[in-house]
């Protein structure tokens, strides 16, 4: 997926907010900015999930699960 930058003027509270929110979940700005803004156009239907996210855990899981079948 490619990604295009711009700028973007917003609110210091709004961005101190979403820094701190971004700090707790171990993300980066940026990523926090994209996150939020991808669940509310799934939550409102706009657009649809059509890749699941894999996450390092579940990854961990499942090579857990096949060091287990051996």
């Amino acid at each position: 997926m490619t990604k295009k930058s711009f700028p973007l003027r917003i609110n210091e509270q709004v961005i101190a907010a979403m820094q701190r929110w971004a700090d707790d979940d171990l993300r980066s700005l940026n990523a926090q900015i994209e996150f939020v803004l991808r669940e509310a156009l799934v939550k409102s239907g706009r657009v649809k999930l059509t890749q699941k996210v894999v996450t390092d855990v579940e990854l961990l899981s499942a090579g857990d699960q096949d060091e287990e079948k051996i």
